[in-house]
């Protein structure tokens, strides 16, 4: 079993900068591929940006690119998203997730899910 904590959110100014952690628990974080995903008021999930288990590979949402970017430290059991330039509208609950299997993912099928931290960005 993994347990993800996030944390990092809280409100910011349109133009203005976050970064988010995801702590893992377990020995075999190294293995995992790790995502974040958001969910905005009255609006479905969606992905966000991904990672695979050594860090080489990521991807981003259109959405994201050019201001995001996901990065991992495997000896600290942490996932990151730097955020900048950020937006009214990447305003939502942040979630990571871990995945057993190791590749890239953007989809929803990941194994593992944390709580989520509020991200609130003002115009």
């Amino acid at each position: 079993q993994v347990q993800l904590v996030e944390s990092g959110g809280g409100l910011v100014q349109a133009g203005g900068s976050l970064r988010l952690s995801c702590a893992a628990s377990g020995r075999t974080f190294g293995r995992y591929a790790m995502g974040w995903f958001r969910r905005a008021p009255g609006k479905e999930r969606e992905f966000v940006a991904a990672i695979n288990w050594i860090g080489g590979v990521t991807d981003y949402a259109d959405s994201v690119k050019g201001r995001f970017t996901i990065s991992r430290d495997n000896a600290k059991n942490t996932v990151y998203l730097q955020m900048n330039s950020l937006k009214p509208e990447d305003t939502a609950v942040y979630y990571c997730a871990a995945d057993r299997r190791g590749g890239l993912r953007t989809g929803f099928d990941y194994d593992y899910w944390g709580q989520g931290t509020q991200v609130t960005v003002s115009s």
